[in-house]
């Protein structure tokens, strides 16, 4: 069977925030159902500049993460919802993935893609969720058909563990359909066309 590789990116500039907890919670479930996980969270994330052309040879850390989607056979997406939509942050690291335009496998490309949204409303939830599944199709990759909206509140997580049962399954699902998503691949790898390499930025 294969052991499929899982990259998560997500998190907020606080340490142990609800959106890293979130993401790592899925990545736990891929990698008890037997995927090899790498996470780059609030800190990671923070540590990024602001992404233009050639910002990835200024940072340890995006080089890291741009290397490691590379070679990922699928990922993980978390984002807090602030005003409705995906943090700046998060959106920061996602513009770094402009440096795979050019790869012989383009952005995402038939990638399986697991999104987490975290915010104190369900409308925020929503909207942001839309947004990313939005952002995954442009950059090619298949957003899986789970995607986790959790309401944060204080006490959900304690030493990372998820107290919330029904929030629980659905990292659990997330993680574990990016797994079950990725193995089909492997096996059977899609045929797709990269066609003429285009600017995504515009």
């Amino acid at each position: 069977m294969a052991n499929p590789y899982i990259v998560g990116i997500g998190g907020t500039t606080g340490s142990g925030s609800t959106t890293e907890c979130a993401l790592a919670a899925a990545l736990a479930a891929a990698e008890a159902d037997g995927a090899r996980v790498r996470l780059f969270g609030g800190g990671d994330l923070v540590a990024l500049p602001h992404y233009r052309p050639g910002a990835v040879a200024e940072s340890p850390v995006a080089q890291a993460m741009i290397e490691a989607v590379r070679a990922a056979d699928g990922l993980v997406i978390a984002s807090p919802g602030y005003h409705g939509s995906i943090s700046g942050l998060v959106k920061n690291a996602i513009d770094y993935l402009e440096e795979t335009a050019r790869d012989a496998r383009v952005y995402l490309d038939g990638l399986p893609v697991g999104l987490i949204v975290t915010a104190y409303g369900w409308q925020a939830t929503g909207s942001t969720l839309g947004t990313l599944r939005a952002i995954v199709h442009a950059l090619r990759g298949w957003p899986t058909p789970m995607g986790a909206a959790i309401k944060a509140r204080s006490g959900l997580f304690v030493e990372g563990a998820c107290t919330d049962p029904a929030a629980a399954a659905q990292l659990d699902l997330v993680g574990r359909q990016v797994v079950e998503f990725a193995r089909l691949r492997l096996r059977a790898p899609l045929v797709t066309s990269t066609g003429p390499q285009t600017d995504n930025l515009g």
